[in-house]
């Protein structure tokens, strides 16, 4: 914290620099119909559709997609999930990302 003085004597404002701001996440749920594989926070989801490869960061545009046989990889503060699969639909909106499994 630094204080940086002001125009009038013996008074002093007081301004934050550098607070480290909360790291971004989104929450991202991964099922099909009988299990659930993943449903917590994430920093991003990388998957692959018939364009190719992509990620999903925080603040991602609404987006659905059917994903192509890949490994999903979710990275979270703590470690990064693998999740092989043969098929899917993915729906992103306001920072959730939805995984349909088998389907």
């Amino acid at each position: 914290m630094a204080t940086l003085p002001t125009d009038r004597p013996g008074s002093n404002q007081t301004v934050i620099l550098n607070q480290p701001s909360a790291v971004e996440q989104l929450h991202v749920k991964v099922h099909s119909p009988f299990q659930t594989y993943f449903d917590r926070d994430a920093l991003s989801i990388s998957a692959v559709n018939n364009t190719g490869p992509f990620d999903i960061l925080p603040r991602h545009h609404n987006f659905i997609t059917l994903l192509n046989p890949c490994e999903l990889v979710i990275h979270t503060v703590d470690d990064t999930l693998r999740i092989r699969i043969a098929r899917g639909i993915m729906h992103v909106k306001a920072n959730q990302v939805t995984v349909f499994l088998d389907i």
